[in-house]
C-alpha cells in the first residue's frame, strides 16, 4: 500500500480487491472520513432501540393513519394503562410523537421524524401483499 497512509501500515495483508478499492478510495483515512460522526450513530442506534418494540412500531402505523387519544391507542393494543404510558414515553422522549391536551384529552400524532419512520414502515407492510396491517 501507499506509504502515504500511516493508519494503513497497520493493516496486514489484505485481500487484493479489498486493498484494491480501498486504495482507490483514498486509504483507510479516507474510508474513516465517510463515516458519520458518533453523535449520529448515537441517536440513530437511540432511534433503533425506540423502533425495536413491536407496540410501538404499532403506535406508530395507528398514528401515521391519524392522531389518537391514549383511549383509542389502549383498546386497539389492548394493554394496560401503565405499559402503554411507558411506550408513549420511549417514543415521546425520542422526538416520534408529540401529545397535545385538548380539555381531558391528550392528542398523540405524530413530529416530522415520527412521519417519516412511520412512512418506512407502511411503505415495507406495502411491499408485503397479504400482510395484515
Amino acid at each position: 500500500m501507499d506509504e502515504g497512509h500511516g493508519a494503513d501500515q497497520r493493516l496486514q495483508a489484505l485481500p487484493e480487491e479489498v486493498e484494491q478499492s480501498l486504495s482507490a478510495c483514498g486509504g483507510l483515512e479516507e474510508l474513516i472520513a465517510h463515516l458519520p460522526g458518533d453523535e449520529t450513530l448515537s441517536r440513530q442506534s437511540a432511534i433503533f432501540r425506540t423502533l425495536a418494540d413491536p407496540l410501538r412500531l404499532k403506535i406508530l402505523a395507528m398514528l401515521f393513519v391519524q392522531p389518537l387519544c391514549v383511549c383509542v391507542i389502549r383498546e386497539v393494543l389492548g394493554i394496560a394503562d401503565s405499559r402503554l404510558s411507558y411506550h408513549l414515553g420511549v417514543l415521546k422522549k425520542e422526538g416520534l410523537i408529540a401529545g397535545e391536551a385538548q380539555g381531558n384529552w391528550i392528542i398523540y400524532r405524530l413530529t416530522a421524524d415520527g412521519e417519516t419512520w412511520a412512512q418506512r414502515l407502511a411503505d415495507a407492510a406495502a411491499d408485503k401483499p397479504g400482510e395484515r396491517r
